[in-house]
């Protein structure tokens, strides 16, 4: 059956959202997924969006994530924020909305043309909870990898992130150290690893090697992910700039319950129709 298709990108995260809020179809099977997410015999995306009807007459609507290896993730900030875009085009302008996710309610608020914020919700520094296997929670644990030793922040922003100190971004080993600490056997769940340089206490510059998809041009709760874990050790301010290969995203944080925030442009690729 033809499906309708958009592909747009936040911050250069490559998103397909398919909107299913009338039809109501169930998501597409991991071979499928992994046929659309590469580029050669489908759209191509990091993630894609799969949009439904909420569950609750207060929401705009519900979403599922799936990564291009077809596995089923629970959150994107960058995924969320254009879903919240493309709801904002339907309905002719800018607005607030509340929609369902796999790790709770969020709230997008659509702040122009382009850019689009999204309340992340609190973070979650339980182990058990990450999930994050570990006697007690710390602010930094040590990680062997290879016989070396890190030192890394993990912390959950509805689904698990490992963040690491850099000298230089660009230089720092993503290829081979991401794929190692995604997998590490004390993330039973697998993790999402950012590599933060601090350039400033109100700018980071972050490079991101995703769970399920490898490296990617930006991340949105990584980039939530990184900044908490500078603020938790008093590095960072409360509003920070995140610097990504693929655009800037602003993260803010107050501290304990509040939520965090995700804030950046979105942008429309294409239109298109694919075979499911």
């Amino acid at each position: 059956m033809q499906t309708a298709f958009l592909v747009m990108h936040g911050a250069g995260n490559r998103i397909v959202i398919v909107d299913q809020r009338r039809e109501n179809r169930p998501p597409p099977t991991a071979v499928e997924i992994r046929r659309l997410g590469n580029s050669e015999t489908g759209p191509g995306f990091d993630q894609l969006m799969w949009v439904g009807p909420a569950s609750d007459a207060e929401m705009a609507a519900s979403y599922r994530v799936f990564n291009t290896d077809g596995s089923e993730v629970e959150q994107c900030g960058n995924g969320a924020r254009c879903v919240a875009w493309m709801l904002a085009r339907d309905a002719g302008a800018a607005s607030t909305y509340m929609l369902e996710s796999p790790a709770g309610v969020i709230e997008a608020r659509v702040l122009d043309a382009n850019a689009v914020a999204v309340s992340m919700g609190a973070p979650e520094f339980d182990p058990a909870h990450i999930p994050f296997s570990a006697d007690s929670q710390q602010d930094l644990y040590e990680l062997a990898i290879n016989g070396e030793m890190l030192l890394v922040a993990v912390l959950s922003m509805g689904n698990p992130h490992c963040v690491l100190d850099v000298d230089d971004t660009t230089t720092a080993d993503v290829e081979r150290m991401g794929p190692e600490i995604e997998c590490h056997r004390r993330f039973p769940a697998c993790t999402n690893v950012g590599f933060m340089h601090i350039r400033d206490r109100s700018n980071i510059e972050l490079r991101v090697h995703e769970r399920g998809v490898g490296e990617t041009l930006a991340c949105g709760t990584s980039a939530c992910a990184a900044v908490v874990s500078g603020q938790r050790r008093e590095l960072l301010d409360h509003e920070v700039t995140v610097r990504l290969p693929g655009g800037q995203l602003v993260v803010s944080w107050r501290g304990g319950a509040e939520p965090v925030w995700l804030t950046g442009n979105t942008e429309l690729i294409s239109e298109g129709m694919i075979d499911l």
